[in-house]
């Protein structure tokens, strides 16, 4: 499940399973790989939604995914099939099932709750992949069930490893990844930091 993984930047993730390629929050796509069959977009901040890295990953057929409350910004940027998502709700795009999650900040003002930005569970190959955007360790998270969690350390706009790994802890999926750190936010070392609190018995692999 991991080995078809990938985060070249930031939250900028690749998931393939069976000639299938899904791809979360594209962001510096070098060359013009047009692999996707679904693009997932967590929010509206340009490090989240570059229409141009979009355009790079996407080939006929590709559907794009984004919460409601920022679709005519995507219909205006984007000429793709477009489905949207509402924390808390279910749905399919290109065949494939997708859980809307919600993503915010309880204190900090980056990602308001009541914009309506999401993660996303994304069934794939039968295992459940967790990609949660820009958020901190919400109490709804508590509930997510899945076998790879893929988390943002980075802090200031989101959880800090320390944070992170404690939800990981709780959440208890097969294998974790840290994301968002390193480059715009957090440091180098924040996925190690990470690595080194998350509880024996699940499986930390650092792809950034």
């Amino acid at each position: 499940m991991l080995d078809g993984i990938s985060v070249n930047t930031q939250s900028s993730i690749r998931a393939a399973c069976g000639g299938t390629v899904v791809r979360f929050d594209p962001l510096e796509i070098a060359g013009e790989p047009r692999d996707a069959d679904v693009v997932f977009v967590t929010h509206a901040h340009g490090d989240h939604f570059s229409p141009a890295d979009i355009a790079k990953v996407s080939k006929p057929g590709t559907v794009l995914v984004v919460p409601a409350s920022m679709a005519d910004q995507a219909k205006e940027s984007v000429s793709l099939p477009l489905v949207t998502a509402v924390p808390g709700q279910s749905g399919e795009a290109a065949g494939i099932p997708f859980e809307a999650v919600p993503a915010y900040n309880r204190l900090k003002p980056f990602h308001p709750k009541r914009n309506q930005w999401t993660g996303y569970i994304v069934t794939l190959g039968g295992a459940r992949i967790y990609v949660a955007g820009d958020t901190d360790a919400i109490p709804e998270l508590e509930s997510v069930r899945c076998d790879a969690a893929l988390v943002p350390v980075g802090g200031k706009y989101t959880m800090t490893a320390k944070e992170a790994a404690e939800l990981v802890n709780r959440m208890k999926p097969a294998a974790a990844i840290p994301t968002h750190f390193g480059s715009i936010v957090g440091k180098p070392e924040d996925g190690a930091a990470f690595a080194a609190l998350v509880g024996e018995g699940i499986r930390v692999e650092l792809k950034l």
